[in-house]
């Protein structure tokens, strides 16, 4: 495989030598692949090639390079897999897009994207770099491998809430009627297990209308409860090809129904299994994901709807908080945002070797937007209290200084000081993530103990707006993301393609396998400039001595170089 490196927000991979033609005149092209060496489920396999000797259990990735030098992480496409497709002329029947009649598209200078465009997903590079790896662009195709009037469509949320669901809901409703002109789809209650244990509900656009004004999702969801086969055999029997999930962080799109799935990482996992057992049945069925956690935490993609109306509510409390602490003398305001621990790990473990296992998108976000932060405490940057350079004699300086603090903190920092001073078994939801201990009622407490031992009299007060930023609706900014999202999912699905997700990579929409979004999570890279910017608004220090921040460097250096000898040697 090619570096991972690349040079450009959009490009054209039309120079690619290839050894077969396109099943139709504007369909995706049978390229041959070159097989990753070390996928993520250590299968190697490509799409196309006997089905027979297909591994339908494990994920399967299709790696396209080409002599312009570099990498298309392709999606699957039905052709793939659905030999007994209706021929036309020798080719897969297709069809118009319905687009090129409809009036609303009738401004647009090019209706349809072109079936080689791609997205690079690094766009700053080295002037002798090569050029890495790209995706697929989103957006209509000139042919469309279903009619109108035979695409059923289900959409589904997995997970926590998260500001914008309810939007996604009604654009996938809306868009599927008013730009494709399908009529059928169903909600399926209560997350995965909706599809089998729960009852269904019609979604017109008469009755989405407008959801997208109030929080949380109307199709209900929850944790867990993911069973492959009873999902897929509720999908057969209810003669669903197109399937939208929307979960924590992902959304799927399939195609017998069409299946829009909505949620997180978690969710993107389940979807795969499904996929990978709509595809061993050969079903004609299409699985789009939709990425959705509030956490931020979702990789390749730039951002996760919801974030921007998250980091805005934050700053309500952050700002309510900064009120009181300034309003009284030694004023002491604590705030705890979500930002969720999903490691085995210690966190000084974690930094100082390099496993990411925690995030604080939302915290830091939250306190660059504020400017009245004066301490920042995220899972992704150990801290102590007590000594010289510790949080206590941080907080003494500052209350010196303006006679008040304002301290932010997530919910997945200091957990590892808190197991140093409580006992109890580690604990998990269904999903699988621990369950945190309240760090920000125990800070709160060792910062009146603190000072009330140094006999300083403060006043300390504690918010926690944690699931308030979450259950209320998008706002301007996240509304019109969500209206792109789901549009881009219709338009994958109708043009065949299953088992990916939809994102902005470098602001241009593309599709990226499921693979890619649930081999890991996105967190703060504390040696990155976007926490020295967030050191340098809040003068705090770091907590981190010379020698811990020389072995950070160390180690992501040698993480660079490390990836980028897979890549020579994979290419």
């Amino acid at each position: 495989m090619e570096s991972s490196i690349r040079i450009s927000s959009a490009a054209s991979i039309s120079s690619f030598k290839t050894s077969s033609t396109s099943p139709t005149e504007n369909g995706p092209k049978s390229i041959p692949t070159v097989r990753s060496s070390a996928p993520p489920n250590g299968v190697l396999a490509t799409f196309g090639s006997d089905p027979s000797k297909q591994q339908p259990e494990q994920e399967q990735r299709e790696i396209i390079t080409g002599s312009c030098g570099y990498v298309l992480e392709d999606v699957p496409h039905l052709t793939d897999y659905l030999p007994d497709l209706p021929l036309r002329n020798g080719a897969v029947q297709t069809y118009a897009n319905p687009l090129q009649d409809n009036p609303s598209y009738s401004v647009v200078k090019q209706y349809f994207v072109n079936v080689d465009d791609s997205v690079a997903e690094t766009i700053v590079v080295h002037k002798d770099s090569p050029r890495g790896t790209h995706f697929r662009r989103a957006g209509p195709r000139q042919r469309v491998y279903f009619q109108s009037d035979e695409v059923r469509a289900c959409i589904v949320t997995c997970g926590g809430l998260c500001p914008g669901l309810n939007t996604v809901i009604r654009e996938v409703v809306c868009g599927l009627y008013y730009m494709y002109g399908v009529t059928r789809v169903l909600g399926i209650e209560g997350g995965y297990k909706g599809f089998y244990a729960r009852n269904t509900i019609t979604l017109t656009p008469k009755s989405v209308n407008d959801i997208h004004k109030r929080g949380g999702t109307i199709l209900g969801t929850s944790r867990g409860g993911h069973d492959t086969m009873k999902i897929v055999n509720s999908i057969e029997d209810r003669g669903i090809n197109q399937v939208n999930k929307f979960c924590y962080c992902s959304m799927l799109y399939y195609t017998v129904y069409q299946v829009y799935i909505i949620g997180g990482d978690g969710t993107h996992r389940g979807a795969s299994l499904i996929f990978e057992e709509i595809r061993r049945r050969g079903l004609k069925v299409s699985v789009v994901g939709i990425p959705k956690t509030i956490d931020n935490d979702i990789p390749v993609i730039d951002k996760s709807f919801g974030f921007d109306t998250a980091v805005e509510e934050a700053q309500r409390a952050i700002n309510a908080a900064h009120t009181e602490a300034e309003s009284i003398e030694n004023g002491v305001g604590v705030v705890k945002l979500m930002g969720r621990y999903s490691g085995k790990s210690s966190l000084r473990d974690a930094v100082v070797n390099g496993v990411k296992t925690v995030k604080g998108f939302i915290a830091m976000y939250a306190t660059l937007a504020s400017r009245d932060v004066d301490c920042c405490l995220i899972p992704e940057s150990p801290f102590y209290l007590e000594g010289p350079g510790g949080l206590f004699e941080y907080m003494e300086k500052r209350l010196k200084e303006n006679g008040h603090v304002v301290i932010v903190i997530a919910e997945g920092a200091g957990q590892d000081l808190i197991s140093e001073t409580t006992l109890g078994t580690e604990e998990k939801d269904a999903s699988g993530n621990k369950l945190l201990k309240d760090v920000g009622l125990w800070i709160s407490q060792r910062i009146k103990d603190h000072f009330k031992e140094k006999k300083w009299t403060i006043n300390l007060k504690y918010i926690d707006p944690t699931y308030m930023i979450r259950a209320i609706p998008a706002n301007a900014s996240d509304n019109v993301y969500c209206t792109l999202l789901a549009h881009s999912a219709i338009h994958g699905a109708m043009a065949g393609y299953t088992g990916f997700t939809v994102g902005p990579v470098n602001s241009r929409h593309a599709y990226i396998p499921f693979q890619l979004i649930t081999e890991e999570q996105k967190k703060v890279v504390i040696t990155d400039r976007m926490w020295a910017r967030l050191l340098s608004s809040t003068n705090q220090p770091s907590f981190l001595d010379p020698e811990t921040i020389k072995r950070l460097k160390a180690s992501q250096e040698q993480l660079c170089e490390t990836q980028s000898g897979h890549n020579r040697a994979d290419g």
